[in-house]
């Protein structure tokens, strides 16, 4: 590599973590990944979000072995920028950091359509910590529904299916909810034998938001396994990621048949039965799918769009 080399940068920050790939202008071959935290100014503020795209962004040159210097073009997909000040302060930053000659900024959705559907537009649902459904149509015209976070919605999401199955164990543990495996399966994930142990760990921190998340997985196997009350989850929160996904689709004008849908985020992309039924309940919802594109990186998708921007 050679420093006349022109590079991009891309990156994909959510509520988790972030990655950042530097590339190749001209090929678009990955030279180096970096990862930070989550940089969600929503969720976790400014400082701290901007804190995690350096971190990333150093990550990746050190990876590729190449000196930090400004990059030809950088696109940036980040849950939480969807307020034009969001977005400004992104810019903001950029600038100071001499990150690229041109820098776009977006929603995390945007790279899903980049990476996941045959002509960028569609319905893009992300179904990982959180959940959320964005629409776009071919002309550029775009809606949403969901994305009101773990206190208000995310239904579909890891967070509400791990949070439903510790509810479902403590009614279990009280005697007035069915019984369920879920109360054993969450009880020897905490470690203890008392179910009682679960009120420190949710409200002193020990199980925060992400550690939820971690349980959906458990959740769904207990489904898998013949739980009732597990399967119950399972069924509901894809009705409800179904539903919250055909909000967004009729929102944006899009055609309910053969309408191109890109998925991403831990539950559809590693639970092969829960993309499945939320297809199926999309179908419920009077919206049939035509491709389905499954994305386990989103940033790929920054990586196309900052080599669109170098032209």
């Amino acid at each position: 590599m050679t420093d006349a080399q022109p590079l991009v940068i891309g990156i994909d920050g959510g509520a988790t973590k972030t990655i950042a790939v530097l590339a190749d202008a001209r090929t678009g071959a990955e030279l180096g990944r970096g990862e930070g935290g989550p940089s969600n100014i929503q969720a976790v503020g400014v400082t701290s979000a901007l804190h995690e795209l350096n971190a990333a962004v150093v990550g990746a040159f050190k990876a590729a072995g190449v000196s930090r210097r400004p990059v030809a073009a950088a696109t940036l997909g980040l849950a939480g920028v969807d307020r034009a000040e969001g977005a400004d302060v992104i810019l903001g930053w950029a600038d100071l950091a001499q990150l690229a000659d041109k820098v776009s900024v977006a929603n995390d959705a945007t790279l899903l359509f980049a990476a996941g559907t045959p002509d960028g537009w569609g319905l893009a649902v992300i179904a990982g910590t959180g959940s959320i459904a964005f629409a776009l149509d071919a002309q550029g015209r775009d809606a949403r529904a969901g994305g009101w976070g773990y206190l208000l919605g995310d239904e579909g999401s890891a967070f509400r299916t791990g949070l439903l199955g510790l509810r479902a164990a403590c009614r279990a543990a009280d005697g007035i909810g069915e019984p369920t495996a879920l109360l054993p399966v969450l009880l020897k994930e905490l470690g203890s034998s008392d179910p009682r142990e679960f009120i420190p760990a949710v409200y002193r921190g020990k199980w925060d938001k992400a550690a939820i998340a971690a349980l959906a997985p458990l959740v769904l196997a207990a489904a898998a396994s013949g739980d009732a009350t597990a399967r119950s989850i399972f069924e509901q929160e894809t009705r409800e990621l179904a539903q919250t996904a055909a909000g967004a689709v009729r929102a944006g004008g899009l055609p309910t048949e053969g309408v191109p849908v890109a998925l991403t985020g831990g539950l559809v992309v590693q639970n092969a039965a829960y993309r499945e039924r939320f297809l199926s309940e999309l179908r419920s919802c009077g919206v049939t799918p035509g491709p389905v594109g499954v994305v386990d990186a989103p940033v790929t998708g920054a990586v196309v769009l900052a080599r669109k921007l170098v032209g």
